[in-house]
């Protein structure tokens, strides 16, 4: 039987801010109270602010271990447990970690190569050890514009703790990559293509879709049936395409492009995820809407980190202080997340849910974490 109790602390509850105690049993919250407690141990935050442990649903930050320069492949079993390790020392507690499935082999110099299904096995086998300091699930990001992606999706199961399955459809011209001399500079930076291979490489890309598109998009929307997970869009930009996701059930739209899409996912009861990041960075690196300006008209819920770990608190504590509503910044990476995920057993100081925590001491907008707990064990 373990035992933790916070003394002293600003408890950031659903509905209010409370100075008072909170104890930690077993792994669960068992008591939330106002004032101290006399118990023999307490720690003294001292005032800090405890809120309840970030959730992260979309981050290719394991892929960066995994790769860390192009062409080179880093031990995985390191790799994953510095990706563990890094997210626990910013706070974040629960992950979906994204990887991509659907392949494009036939492109020599700009080819994307199969790595899911393995990466997935080695994280799992990992976490069977015990070895994993937070909890993981899997996010799969289904390339619709691909070559293999039913083949990579038939190798999944509902053993996987597959929690997401996002459409995405990165055929050039549209959604995140509309504008061609974006995708070019990103394309073109990463491979080394010459514009007559950046133009090959458009209209390969484009035939793709044409000819696979559509049964790779209902695949997908299948797979997430059959996993028991949530399904989610990307990059939306037109009404028409919210309105698309709509019909698939989609009920989480990852980085719409426009305030038009974010306005039609509101509207469909979809709930809006943008990119830390965009936050910090004061815009989208793609060129699209601000994450900033879908918060001024209340279409922002959820917060991702993305590419950044570290900047999905302080994103959240930049929106907390725009809004006027610290506990409602919190909420993107707390509540919002695990609401939109289907995790009723985290995401909020509450009695009986996890102890999943984060003590941290706020200066306007930059955060110190001072302790996260996972499970009630200290883990940063």
């Amino acid at each position: 039987m373990t035992e933790t109790i916070l003394n002293n602390a600003s408890l950031v509850l659903p509905d209010e801010i409370i100075h008072g105690h909170l104890r930690m049993k077993d792994g669960d919250i068992a008591d939330i109270g106002p004032g101290n407690t006399n118990a023999a141990g307490a720690i003294d935050c001292n005032g800090d602010h405890v809120i309840a442990g970030l959730i992260e649903l979309h981050t290719d930050n394991l892929e960066r271990h995994i790769q860390p320069r192009p062409g080179v492949d880093w031990p995985h079993a390191a790799a994953i447990l510095a990706h563990d390790g890094e997210l626990a020392s910013v706070g974040i507690t629960t992950v979906f970690d994204a990887m991509r499935v659907g392949s494009v082999v036939s492109n020599d110099r700009a080819n994307y190569g199969k790595y899911a299904r393995n990466l997935a096995s080695e994280l799992l086998d990992i976490r069977a050890l015990g070895a994993l300091k937070i909890s993981h699930f899997l996010h799969l990001r289904a390339e619709v514009c691909s070559e293999t992606l039913l083949d990579e999706l038939a190798e999944f199961d509902e053993d996987d703790r597959v929690g997401i399955v996002s459409v995405m459809d990165h055929t050039p011209g549209q959604r995140q990559f509309r504008d061609l001399s974006k995708l070019k500079a990103y394309v073109c930076g990463k491979h080394g293509l010459s514009d007559d291979d950046f133009k090959d490489h458009v209209s390969q890309q484009i035939a793709i879709r044409d000819r696979l598109g559509e049964r790779h998009e209902a695949s997908a929307v299948e797979t997430a049936k059959r996993l028991g997970a949530v399904l989610a869009s990307h990059d939306d930009t037109t009404i028409e395409q919210v309105a698309v996701s709509a019909g698939h059930g989609i009920r989480l739209a990852e980085f719409p492009t426009t305030i038009e899409a974010a306005r039609a996912c509101h509207d469909h009861d979809i709930a809006v995820m943008m990119g830390a990041p965009n936050v910090i960075r004061g815009g989208s690196h793609s060129g699209n809407v601000a994450a900033e300006d879908l918060a001024r008209l209340d279409l922002l819920d959820i917060l991702s980190s993305d590419y950044v770990p570290s900047a999905l608190l302080t994103a959240a504590t930049r929106l907390g202080n725009l809004w006027g509503d610290m506990s409602r910044g919190f909420a993107t990476v707390t509540s919002g997340p695990a609401n939109a995920a289907g995790l009723k057993d985290r995401g909020q100081l509450k009695v009986g849910l996890k102890a999943d925590l984060v003590r941290l001491r706020l200066f306007k907008d930059m955060t110190m974490i001072r302790g996260v707990w996972s499970h009630g064990r200290q883990v940063a």
